[in-house]
């Protein structure tokens, strides 16, 4: 497929950005695709636009007005309403379909994990904890809300309310080093950490540092993927796909 067909990358991580590189690379016409969740994202190579589709109408629709020869769903393992959409569509227009998911998270000798099934279940696990460390993202902060103690939050931009009352916000992007992470967990006096199970190695040093210092993990598991979808977990393992898909 080298030099023809159109794709379309459902992006905003790391492997889409990979992904989109290696395939402009092989002379592959790639259109990404970004949430514009972030103000400033690190945009990857080839076309880009920026916004949702309007769910599976909208998205089936710009796939009907715009002939691709493959989709990649490489978004977040915890954007579901975008990977739903995104198997609907496919189904709909008969585009084929695959679904690019970094492994999550092994646990390692030393590690106190605490699973939980939502971020709900997370505030409620953290509730006799003093200085909670809340790593989930800036949307669904609201669960947490209700909490009292000192929580600690970190994100690219600023949160949207609401927020807990005693909540201090770090804005930084990623990656972070472990040293990076073991000061920021003693400087605000953490006790517990949450994150969901994204999996990769941007963001997998706060892990490290709150196993060397005994933190316990509250971790939220990964929803369900549609059934039927084909999944690989690496960018070569999608690129050998796109490239095996007919012009």
């Amino acid at each position: 497929m080298s030099g023809t067909g159109r794709v379309l990358v459902l992006g905003g991580t790391g492997e889409a950005r990979r992904l989109a590189g290696a395939l402009v690379a092989d002379g592959v016409d790639v259109v990404s695709s970004l949430a514009g969740r972030v103000a400033d994202p690190v945009l990857p190579e080839g076309s880009v636009r920026v916004g949702g589709f309007g769910g599976v109408v909208g998205l089936t629709a710009w796939l009907e007005a715009h002939p691709v020869t493959a989709v990649v769903d490489a978004t977040h393992p915890f954007a579901t309403t975008m990977t739903a959409s995104a198997a609907s569509a496919a189904d709909l227009t008969g585009v084929p379909l695959l679904r690019l998911q970094r492994p999550g998270w092994a646990e390692q000798p030393g590690d106190d994990w605490r699973w939980v099934g939502s971020l709900e279940e997370a505030a409620e696990a953290v509730a006799g904890f003093a200085h909670v460390f809340v790593t989930t993202g800036r949307t669904g902060l609201g669960a947490f809300a209700g909490l009292s103690q000192e929580v600690l939050v970190r994100s690219v931009d600023p949160p949207d309310p609401p927020l807990p009352p005693r909540t201090t916000v770090v804005l930084e992007r990623g990656p972070f080093s472990v040293d990076d992470e073991l000061a920021l967990l003693r400087e605000h006096g953490v006790d517990v950490v949450v994150t969901k199970d994204s999996g990769g190695h941007l963001t997998e040093a706060k892990l490290t540092a709150a196993r060397l210092l005994g933190i316990p993990v509250v971790v939220v598991r990964r929803p369900p993927l549609p059934a039927g979808l084909v999944v690989v977990a690496t960018v070569d393992e999608a690129r050998a796909w796109v490239l095996a898909q007919p012009g």
